[in-house]
């Protein structure tokens, strides 16, 4: 098994260095278990997709569901924040009713204890505190008042105006990104996750449409974005996650590219690595085609979904991919340093990861999209068993 360097020599180029995990390694199976029913809802409250994961320091597990949708199913407010306690009780459902839920997206935990939601729908990211009272509000919400072009708008329009036979010409490179947007500080489009370094900098990655990483200070002002669509070194095809290590490495997950970019807190690029772990014959997905054969794309094998780094001054990254729904262990120099799970829906099995949570090593918390729940993954405490090639 290999896990492979892409545009290696290119950043060579540009940095004069870059790391590079072992060409040729065995790909160890991890050894964990799904504890069965690790939170416990209400009657009458139900998980929806699973968009955000996130573990504070009590041990409180915080749930970012696509549940308790309002309005019509196409384009439904679909967001709802709920707090666990550490034996999986039921506590609460935090900003009922706020103003920015849309389309659930992140949750994260500062070192402070305070809730940062990453709502794709509304563009927006807000730091609560830990009472769950909104503090700081980064972005804005379109005016109900007004019909707001949502960034997929003209590329959609112009197909359902074809269809009903109205001529039309439509634009060359009709997508939702056309025409690239311009960034403009504090506005999101579609933004997907935040992270914090050592200085109290907060590091976003936006999104979708935009295709950067902005970053404000510990004063919430913002300072300085970088990126820009495309594939070459240091741009972003869908930059899906983000976390900082305990050197104020900031790492991207560069996802549509399938790989995880490395800078340092001013944007320079610092290393990029690839996880590429061949898929097995065995296991269903539960939604969407199999393509064991893409190097590129959200559902190519090892395309960075999840990102977490575990907390201390030796940290790890657990990595999660929508197809085929795998969770990676890797060095922060991104050497792959186990693998576990597959497509199923059944316990230790996935549909979608979309978020991961890890307080240590040996506990992780995973969020999935098309099965609707949560898994808590606890190691067995086993050597890890090598798998055949």
């Amino acid at each position: 098994m290999e896990v492979t360097v892409r545009y290696v020599l290119l950043t060579l180029l540009l940095l004069g260095a870059a790391a590079l995990p072992s060409a040729a390694q065995s790909v160890p199976q991890l050894s964990f278990e799904s504890v069965p029913n690790p939170l416990r809802l209400p009657d009458d409250i139900h998980f929806g997709e699973i968009a955000g994961i996130a573990v504070n320091s009590k041990g409180h597990v915080f749930v970012f569901s696509r549940g308790n949708s309002t309005g019509p199913s196409y384009m439904a407010t679909a967001a709802q924040l709920l707090e666990f306690d550490a034996n999986g009780k039921f506590l609460r459902e935090i900003g009922k009713n706020l103003y920015a839920w849309s389309y659930a997206h992140a949750v994260r935990i500062d070192k402070d204890d305070n809730i940062w939601v990453v709502d794709k729908g509304s563009d927006m990211i807000l730091k609560l505190n830990p009472q769950g009272r909104v503090v700081w509000v980064f972005g804005r919400k379109g005016e109900a008042s007004h019909y707001m072009t949502p960034p997929d708008a003209a590329s959609t329009l112009s197909g359902l105006l074809a269809r009903a036979g109205v001529a039309i010409t439509p634009p060359a490179n009709n997508n939702p990104r056309n025409p690239v947007p311009v960034h403009r500080d504090n506005v999101f489009n579609q933004p997907t996750d935040v992270a914090w370094d050592s200085q109290g900098n907060s590091y976003f990655s936006d999104g979708y449409v935009n295709s950067r990483v902005g970053k404000a200070n510990a004063r919430g002002e913002w300072v300085a974005s970088w990126g820009s669509l495309g594939s070459g070194p240091g741009q972003f095809d869908t930059p899906h996650g983000v976390a900082v290590g305990p050197k104020d490495e900031i790492f991207v997950a560069d996802r549509g590219n399938r790989r995880v970019q490395v800078f340092d807190p001013s944007g320079k690029l610092l290393r990029q690595f690839t996880i590429d772990v061949p898929v097995a014959a065995t296991g269903t997905v539960v939604y969407g085609e199999a393509r064991p054969d893409l190097k590129t794309g959200s559902q190519a094998p090892g395309a960075p979904d999840a990102l977490c780094m575990t907390p201390g001054p030796n940290p790890v990254l657990f990595v999660g991919d929508l197809y085929p729904s795998r969770i990676y262990k890797v060095s922060l120099e991104g050497k792959l340093l186990g693998v576990y799970g597959g497509p199923g829906r059944n316990l230790g099995e996935f549909g979608w990861i979309h978020a991961i949570a890890c307080p240590s090593e040996n506990e992780i918390w995973v969020g999935e999209l098309i099965n609707w729940r949560v898994q808590k993954l606890v190691s067995k405490g086993n050597a890890p068993r090598t798998a055949a090639r």
